[in-house]
């Protein structure tokens, strides 16, 4: 488990709730603030292996249309530049978030993402819990019956054995809410409704 050079202090929590056909996730999203410090392709890469998150890959930047996805949670590194993101979460549902070099974030399966701004040198990394493969949902294409499948996959996923950037036990997804104390549970009984 590799920890070194990470400020545990400077992690960020985003809460989200669903909202018309976006998922959204009871997981808090991270923003780990100067996980590796420098940044790079090759060390946060190497950070991400070392802590469980493979199949990584690295571009210059994310999809600038909003998706989620439903088969894995993802971390995102920016190894150099910045990105700002138009994440589904924190209050009114949306929220801007601006990463530098260094920082990590930990996409919870569900939340909807893309970019929205970038410098001309941005090049980001990722990674999934234990090399899982993932899928690109956009709401606007999603059926009924294809978003109560998304969900179920979504609340099917165990939570990471370690946080890619920390290599800490994923201490604020342990400490999210149950879906009946955090509110979630009339919308888990919607899912399986009869039309």
């Amino acid at each position: 488990m590799s920890t070194e050079g990470v400020n545990t202090t400077s992690t960020e929590a985003y809460s989200s709730k669903p909202q018309r056909k976006i998922p959204n996730s009871r997981f808090p999203l991270l923003v780990h603030r100067d996980a590796v410090p420098g940044g790079g392709a090759e060390a946060i890469k190497k950070r991400f292996r070392e802590n469980g998150w493979s199949n990584n890959w690295d571009y210059p930047g994310v999809y600038d249309y909003a998706h989620f996805h439903s088969t894995t949670h993802e971390c995102l590194g920016c190894a150099n530049g910045w990105m700002e993101f138009h994440v589904s979460v924190g209050k009114g549902g949306w929220t801007r978030i601006k990463i530098c070099t260094g920082d990590v974030i930990v996409m919870p399966a569900g939340v909807s993402h893309q970019m929205v701004g970038q410098s001309d040198d941005i090049h980001m990394c990722g990674g999934y819990p234990d090399g899982r493969d993932w899928d690109d949902i956009q709401e606007a294409f999603l059926s009924d019956e294809d978003y109560k499948l998304a969900c179920k996959r979504i609340m099917m996923l165990p939570i990471p054995a370690r946080d890619p950037a920390t290599g800490h036990p994923m201490p604020e997804w342990h400490a999210a809410p149950s879906s009946v104390d955090g509110g979630w549970n009339e919308w888990r009984t919607r899912l399986d409704a009869r039309s």
